[in-house]
């Protein structure tokens, strides 16, 4: 049986993958265009699924409340970065600059997850909850493909 942190690990790779190949991407190219829609859709779902299948279960406990809060601030930055890139020409310098931003705080956010917060969650999560959270969750990701 899968577990939410396996779910989730599963779906970080897919992200550290289109980041990769994003900020390997030149100018007004057609590649750029459709690594970056991929990219966004990934995020995007990613963040809606996590938040309400990892950390609103966790915000009730006292242990990880703040690292909850924290991961989810992270999300908004996140949000916050692909808008900037959403408004600037494939052309420009500055487009690809803050593409490497934006696999800075995402690559930054899936290594705390992956080493601080799975660590802690798995102290509070039952292995039931393990399980049932991770169905959950990938059933929402394959609603929203």
């Amino acid at each position: 049986m899968t577990t939410i942190f396996e779910a989730l690990r599963k779906d970080h790779d897919t992200q550290r993958n289109l980041l990769e190949r994003l900020v390997a991407t030149s100018g007004d190219t057609e590649s750029r265009d459709v690594i970056f829609k991929q990219l966004k859709h990934e995020l995007d779902m990613h963040a809606n699924a996590e938040e309400r299948h990892f950390y609103k279960p966790l915000i009730t406990s006292d242990m990880m409340q703040e690292k909850a809060r924290h991961g989810i601030a992270e999300h908004h930055e996140i949000d916050e970065l692909i808008e900037i890139l959403e408004k600037t020409d494939y052309t420009s310098s500055a487009w690809l600059k803050t593409a490497k931003d934006l696999q800075h705080k995402v690559e930054h956010h899936l290594e705390d997850e992956e080493h601080a917060f799975f660590q802690l969650a798995g102290k509070v999560f039952t292995e039931k909850q393990k399980i049932d959270l991770a169905k959950e969750y990938q059933a929402y990701m394959a609603e929203n493909i």
